[in-house]
């Protein structure tokens, strides 16, 4: 199993930016899909949830301004991201809870590889 993030980009503030992940491989089930982020100098933060229901969840700062979708016919997890700021500014990761055909009943988690989000002020 696979996730490949894509997106990303350098913006100003105020901008938009939208990213992607789509996961590919022996997938049973896909349970929740997250996005975080690395900021430079700053601890990993959970940016947002979305369960397999599309029920979301979203950290403070984000609110209003990030939207976390996803298609489950396609296996994929988008973050659309309106009127960023600088402080948005990081390295994105998708992360999955997905349980393979082999393993249906034990779900992994899965990361992609990052994708870097620049906010010019």
């Amino acid at each position: 199993v696979q996730l490949q993030a894509s997106g990303g980009g350098l913006v100003q503030a105020g901008g938009s930016l939208r990213l992607s992940c789509a996961a590919s491989g022996d997938i049973f089930a896909i349970n929740d899909m997250d996005w975080y982020r690395l900021g430079p100098g700053k601890p990993r933060e959970l940016v947002g949830t979305i369960s397999p229901d599309e029920m979301t969840n979203y950290r403070d700062s984000v609110k209003g301004r990030f939207t976390i979708s996803r298609d489950n016919a396609k296996n994929t997890v988008n973050l659309q991201m309106d009127n960023l700021k600088p402080e948005d500014t990081a390295v994105y990761f998708c992360h999955a809870q997905i349980a393979t055909r082999s393993r249906p009943l034990f779900p992994d988690d899965y990361w992609g590889q990052g994708t870097q989000v620049t906010v010019s002020s």
